[in-house]
C-alpha cells in the first residue's frame, strides 16, 4: 500500500491551494478529483472577482480569510506571473434609500479592516461611465479580477515542483482512520485502490458532505446540510459601458449581492449571478435559459438604463455550495479540524463558496496551521 503524507480530495481552487501549501513541507502530497481535469465545477464557473472583504460579518472566517487572502493573492500573482487586473468596484445607489445603505456598507467594511473605500460624487461617476445611473457610490479600489484557470495552473505547477501529484478521474470511496493516519479507498477509472496517508483534507466542494459521510468516525452532527445554489451569467456584446465592476447596493430582500456587472481578463462584460436554489434530487445543470433574460434586463437597467436587451445573451452558470438555505441568514465557512471532530489529521471544509477564490491562499494557511504545519 502506497504511503503518502497528505491526500487532498477535490482539485478546485481551494484543494489546489491547500495542496500547494502542504507540499512546501510534505514530500508526498496527492490531489484527487473525480473529474477529468482540475477546477471543473465551482472554481471555473464564477465571476473571477478578487473581493475586498466588505460585506461579511465582523470576525467571521469569511471576513478574516477574504482580507488576508486578497493580499496574499495579489502577492502570489505578482510573484508567479498570474494575470490579474486591479480594476476597482463601484457600489452604486440609485435612490435616497440606497444612499443611506451605502453608509452601512462603509461602516461594515471599516469594522472588517477595509478602510480604502472612497465616496464618489456624480461628477466622478461620470468620469468612469456616462452610461451609469447612480446618485452616489462607493469605490473599492482593492477589488480586482483574475484569470482563475491560470491561477489554478500555477498552483498545480507548484505542487508538482515539490514532488506532489494530481490524479484526475479518481473518486473518493471511504477512509478509515488508524494510529498512523488513514487508509483511503479510491476508485481510479473503475479500479479500486487503497493508499495510506498521514493527513486527509476534504475539499470536495459540492460533494464535501458526501465525502465526510464516508470517513469513519465523523459523527453526523459534524456533517452540515449543504444547499446547491445555481447562479446564471449573461454576456453583453458591443462597446463596454463601464471601466470598473459595478455592484448594486446590497438589499435585505435580495439574495446574494444582486445581479452585478463584471469584466473578465479578455474584456468581456458579463452580468450575474442570480440565485436559484436547486432541489436535493437535482443533478448539476449548467444550462442558462434565455427565458431569464427579462429578469436580468429589469435588474441591470436600474443602474444601466440604456442597456440593449438584444445584446444580452446567455453565457454560463455555476453552482455554489451554501450552508444557508433560501430563507436563512448568513452562515460562515466551516473548516473542521481535530478540535471539532476529534480525528487527528483530518480537515473537512464545508460551504466554501464566495469569497473562496479570493480567500484560497488564506484558507490554505488556516488548514496547514490546524494540522500544526506552520512555517
Amino acid at each position: 500500500m502506497e504511503q503518502l503524507d497528505a491526500v487532498v480530495v477535490g482539485a478546485g481552487v481551494i484543494g489546489l491551494a491547500i495542496a500547494a501549501r502542504l507540499s512546501r513541507q510534505l514530500e508526498d502530497v496527492l490531489v484527487i478529483d473525480k473529474n477529468s481535469h482540475f477546477g471543473a465545477e465551482t472554481s471555473s464557473r464564477n465571476s473571477e472577482v478578487i473581493h475586498a472583504g466588505i460585506y461579511y460579518p465582523q470576525h467571521s472566517l469569511k471576513a478574516k480569510l477574504c482580507i488576508e487572502g486578497k493580499q496574499a493573492l495579489y502577492r502570489y500573482c505578482d510573484l508567479r506571473g498570474v494575470a490579474y487586473q486591479r480594476l476597482g468596484k463601484l457600489i452604486v445607489a440609485t435612490s435616497q434609500a440606497q444612499e443611506a445603505s451605502l453608509e452601512a456598507v462603509m461602516t461594515k467594511a471599516a469594522a472588517n479592516g477595509v478602510t480604502d473605500l472612497v465616496r464618489q460624487s456624480t461628477g466622478q461617476l461620470c468620469s468612469f461611465s456616462s452610461e451609469l445611473n447612480a446618485s452616489a457610490a462607493l469605490l473599492s479600489p482593492s477589488t480586482g479580477i483574475i484569470d482563475s484557470h491560470n491561477y489554478m495552473q500555477s498552483l498545480l505547477a507548484e505542487i508538482e515542483s515539490h514532488g506532489g501529484c494530481f490524479v484526475p478521474n479518481t473518486g473518493f470511496i471511504a477512509a478509515d482512520p488508524d494510529d498512523k493516519g488513514f487508509i483511503v479507498h479510491l476508485d481510479i477509472d473503475g479500479e479500486r485502490l487503497k493508499v495510506r496517508t498521514r493527513y486527509l483534507i476534504n475539499s470536495a466542494g459540492l460533494y464535501s458532505t458526501q465525502v465526510a459521510s464516508g470517513i469513519q468516525g465523523v459523527q453526523s452532527k459534524h456533517i452540515p446540510r449543504l444547499y446547491w445554489c445555481k447562479g446564471h451569467y449573461f454576456s453583453y456584446s458591443g462597446k463596454k459601458p463601464f471601466s470598473k465592476l459595478v455592484y448594486p447596493v446590497p438589499e435585505a430582500n435580495v439574495k446574494g449581492l444582486g445581479i452585478h456587472g463584471t469584466l473578465d481578463m479578455g474584456g468581456q462584460l458579463k452580468f450575474g449571478p442570480d440565485t436559484q436554489y436547486l432541489s436535493e434530487t437535482q443533478h448539476p445543470d449548467y444550462h442558462v435559459s434565455s427565458a431569464l433574460k427579462p429578469k436580468f434586463f429589469e435588474a441591470i437597467k436600474q443602474y444601466f438604463p440604456n442597456i440593449d436587451i438584444n445584446k444580452l445573451q446567455p453565457s454560463y452558470a455555476g453552482i455554489r455550495p451554501k450552508l444557508q438555505g433560501a430563507n436563512e441568514s448568513f452562515k460562515d465557512f466551516q473548516i473542521q479540524s481535530q478540535a471539532d471532530h476529534s480525528i487527528n489529521g483530518l480537515v473537512n471544509l464545508h460551504g466554501i463558496e464566495s469569497p473562496g477564490l479570493t480567500a484560497s491562499l488564506a484558507i490554505a494557511g488556516y488548514v496547514a496551521a490546524s494540522l500544526g504545519l506552520t512555517s
